[in-house]
């Protein structure tokens, strides 16, 4: 009964304090705003520097302490009178927690999803997967034991988990989170026992401190939160948490992780009560003017799982097993930010300012509240906000923020540097889509769903190197991923935000591919993705093979086949072996209903769908192809559709930047090799294909590279600022690495492709570097340099000849002037990085040992490679070869042009 009361007093005092918060829209940003940066709060908190810490803290946060000072307070956005009292009916007429929000469509297990190991996705995973499988359990756990008084073998992670972090933990729960998806994706066993461990240790932690209280610092930090004195983030750091043991709970059914998720609940309960009690609920919310995650959306999470637990079992034995506990309810609403939710609940596009990833985890919060409530109010804020973001604030990437923060709506052409789209905003807005899709199953939210994975997830890996991710994603003209503030990672010493949703990005790439209809069967099929899924209500295995994607071949290519499941048809028990048999047969799946997304970016011309052979009408872009029927082991379905080229002009509303525009291959964004040059010709008509035309796969077998031994270093033959030289040999995927790649263009010869050396032996051909296509390595004269530059037409300037080795050596090549008979490319000898090349000719002396060596070269495959999805665009200066921005690791790329006609 006591509790009851307790509750019931907090639950009028949250209500109360609701319709005067939403009377004013209060101040809702940390002051400072910098404050609110992970990246600027880092710099701070590492600074030696005293002076600057107390100047950023004089000002820190809002300092009433009391109601009427609160109240006094100017609003960052007043209501319109006419709103007050439909604000005060509505939070009066509060939705019951137990009625139905609605028919939602159910995402499929990660445990029913293996992703095809011959995708990009599966490779992501795996890489990802090595990384997760790298990292030491009691490095993780390190500071846990210190604030829980136990003892610390090893030595703690540094970077953002190092032990004088206020941040340190929150990777460690994002570790949670990511392996228990990966242990659903992939039920490797070696990684389950590793993050069961991880569980176990904290729960250790936790019983030593017998409280309740979990984390890997010290509770003062939370004296320091609620005294709105300065502190980093620690209810960011306790969601991590939080979360990764629920997942460690929902996905490998680890019943501690629950237990100790429950007591964690209990003792913030009874901390924000005192908080509430002690001053009062704006005291409370003037707190929450700091980044807490999703607290929100967690706490709902749990009050969700338990109080369908607790349904289920007592339906099925009518016995109370498990009872929700309406605190979870009310602490989560606590956590809902009502200041920010506020302006979008009455459509107010003025998110300009606030820092992103904030406030993108509180909407999700809202979102799992309007699932479990069923308020259209918080349905309305979801889908409000996703329009403002993708309307006024997105890059093509389908990325947003600048410095982490939102800017100015619809002046996205300023803001174009090295710090945009935050990582960790794309995971979260990922989020937001998804349960817009699962409650409308409109196709906006798949397609942006598509672009943002696609373009803003699987590029902050780089390669194939497991845990090495960046933190921003730079859309600065001639930029890269390794020249933003942070670069890339390390293993063992970053751990920033964005490494802590990176693990869990890769974990879970097999999520939002399947969706499954609840009431009759029926299966969304929205991400065209390699894989197979276990589609129990179906009563099949279904396999999705999507053919690889080319720019020669402009067509998505899906074929979808089944496999009905096998039943137990007998169970027969042998007495004189005295052991059961289980016998199976293959069963007979019901009718059921496929819906395969067609998305907005293709067209209709040259779309075909067939079953078995026999064509299917197709609905148009933008629309769900469906087809019904008993799906057995013989049918075959297949979808074909046009992948374009096409452009979107940056979220900019001033005439002026008009021609800024992004280039789009179906869903996949175009990025340039480029230092910085981004003006592109649009072709007659305006037509992109008059432009822009596909590079054929046959290019990769003409590439090759130059090298020779210098010393005890390898020097390759490299284009640079349009010169040639000679370099120290790359690192693969670096700008460098394509400067030393060259196409090699046989004259007169109906062979395209370069089986080895000896093919072009005596050939004459021509020298293409890599980045720069249409361009030709070119003869200025004896004893002078190279120059890259257009063709010389019929000069002959442009031709050389592959002879044998001047050095004699086996493997060996030399390249003769094609215009001056003894001439050869010259590197000299015992000479450094930077030695620029030229054109020297044969003495016919005995000093032609040292000219001999210095003309002769290991000719190997290229350093680079193209894409299979690659292009060359014509700009005003020079052409662009363009590339999938994901597939780019630290060359300089443009993502924006100034397109022209």
């Amino acid at each position: 009964m006591q509790m009851e009361k307790e509750m019931k007093g907090l639950l009028v005092l949250v209500m109360v304090s609701l319709l005067c918060v939403f009377g004013i829209s209060k101040e809702c940003t940390n002051i400072p705003t910098q404050l609110s940066s992970h990246s600027f709060r880092y710099e701070l908190l590492s600074s030696q520097n005293e002076t600057w810490k107390e100047e950023m803290f004089e000002h820190y946060h809002l300092t009433p302490t009391d109601d009427s000072a609160w109240a006094s307070l100017l609003p960052r956005k007043t209501l319109r009178e006419d709103d007050e009292y439909s604000w005060e009916m509505m939070y009066r007429n509060l939705k019951s927690p137990l009625k139905s929000s609605g028919n939602f469509l159910n995402e499929m297990s990660l445990h029913n999803v293996r992703l095809d190991p011959g995708s990009i996705h599966w490779q992501a995973q795996h890489t990802n997967l090595e990384y997760l499988l790298m990292l030491d359990v009691n490095k993780l756990v390190w500071s846990f034991r210190k604030t829980a008084g136990l003892s610390t073998p090893g030595k703690a992670y540094g970077g953002w988990e190092a032990p004088d972090s206020e941040l340190r933990g929150h990777f460690v729960g994002h570790y949670l989170s990511a392996s228990a998806q990966m242990w659903a994706s992939t039920h490797n066993e070696t990684l389950k026992k590793k993050m069961s461990a991880v569980v176990s240790a904290l729960s250790a932690c936790q019983m030593k401190m017998g409280t309740g209280y979990l984390s890997a610092f010290p509770s003062e930090l939370f004296d320091r939160f609620e005294a709105i004195k300065p502190v980093w983030a620690p209810y960011y750091t306790i969601h991590k948490i939080l979360a990764g043991l629920l997942d460690q709970y929902t996905l490998a059914d680890n019943s501690q992780a629950l237990k100790m998720v429950k007591w964690m609940v209990d003792y913030f309960y009874n901390r924000v009560r005192n908080v509430i009690t002690n001053y009062s609920v704006e005291r409370h919310y003037l707190s929450l003017n700091k980044e807490t995650g999703g607290m929100n959306d967690v706490l709902y999470k749990l009050f969700s799982i338990t109080i369908n637990l607790w349904i289920s079992l007592t339906r099925a034995f009518n016995v109370n097993f498990v009872q929700a506990d309406p605190k979870h309810l009310v602490l989560a609403h606590l956590f809902d930010k009502p200041c920010f939710l506020g302006l979008l609940a009455v459509q107010a596009d003025d998110i300009s300012g606030f820092h992103a990833n904030t406030h993108i985890p509180v909407v999700v919060g809202a979102q799992m509240r309007y699932e479990i409530t069923g308020d259209p109010l918080y349905k309305d804020i979801g889908a409000f906000f996703m329009d403002v973001v993708n309307s006024s604030h997105s890059y093509a990437t389908g990325g947003t923020s600048v410095g982490e923060f939102w800017s100015d709506p619809k002046r996205l052409a300023s803001t174009l540097q090295t710090e945009n789209e935050e990582s960790c905003t794309t995971y979260n807005m990922l989020k937001v889509s998804r349960h817009l899709f699962r409650w409308t199953k409109e196709m906006a939210y798949a397609d942006y769903y598509e672009r943002a994975l696609t373009n803003g997830v699987l590029g902050i890996q780089r390669g194939t190197e497991p845990g090495v991710m960046i933190y921003m994603l730079p859309q600065y003209p001639g930029s890269s991923k390794a020249k933003s503030n942070h670069g890339w990672g390390t293993l063992y010493d970053s751990f920033w935000c964005c490494y802590g949703t990176g693990i869990e990005s890769f974990s879970k790439l097999g999520d939002s591919i399947y969706f499954e209809e609840r009431e009759a069967p029926g299966l969304y099929i929205i991400q065209y993705i390699s894989s197979s899924l276990d589609w129990k209500s179906g009563q099949i295995l279904v396999h999705q093979k999507v053919d690889p994607i080319v720019s020669s071949d402009p067509y998505l290519r899906v074929t979808l086949t089944f496999s009905p499941k096998k039943v137990f048809s007998e169970l027969i028990y042998q007495m004189s072996k005295r052991k059961l048999v289980l016998l199976l047969k293959e069963g007979t799946s019901q009718a059921s209903t496929l819906h395969l997304r067609i998305p907005i970016w293709t067209n209709s011309e040259g779309a075909t769908a067939t079953i078995n052979s026999q064509s299917l009408p197709l609905p148009a872009p933008g629309s769900f192809l469906s087809a019904n029927r008993k799906w057995s082991s013989s049918d075959k379905l297949t979808l074909q559709i046009p992948i374009t080229l096409r452009t979107e002009a940056i979220k900019d509303d001033r005439h002026e930047y008009a021609s800024i525009q992004a280039i789009l291959y179906g869903p996949y964004l175009l990025a340039g090799h480029t230092s910085g040059d981004w003006n592109l010709k649009s072709g007659s008509g305006n037509s992109l294909s008059d432009s822009i035309t596909p590079i054929p796969a046959s290019y990769n077998g003409q590439l090759v590279s130059f090298s020779q031994e210098s010393g005890n270093s390898t020097f390759v033959l490299g284009n640079s600022n349009y010169s040639i030289s000679m370099e120290k040999l790359p690192e693969s995927g670096t700008d460098a690495s394509l400067q030393a790649t060259f196409r090699l263009i046989l004259k007169d010869s109906s062979s395209s492709k370069l089986s080895s050396v000896k093919d072009v032996i005596g050939k004459s051909v021509m020298l293409e570097p890599f980045d720069l296509p249409g361009m030709l390595l070119v003869q200025q004269g004896k004893d002078r340099s190279f120059a890259v530059t257009k063709s010389a037409d019929d000069d002959g300037s442009s031709i050389f000849r592959v002879v044998s080795g001047l050095d004699g050596k086996d493997g060996t090549v030399s390249l003769e002037s094609g215009v001056q008979n003894g001439c050869y490319v010259y590197s000299g000898v015992d000479y450094k990085s930077g030695q620029s090349m030229k054109l020297s000719c044969k003495s016919g002396t005995s000093s032609d040992t040292g000219f001999n060596q210095g003309a002769s070269f290991v000719m190997n495959k290229g350093l680079g490679q193209y894409h299979p999805i690659s292009f060359v665009a014509k700009g005003d200066k020079r052409n662009f070869l363009l590339a999938p921005l994901y597939s780019l690791r630290d060359e300089s790329y443009t993502i924006y042009f100034h397109i022209q006609p």
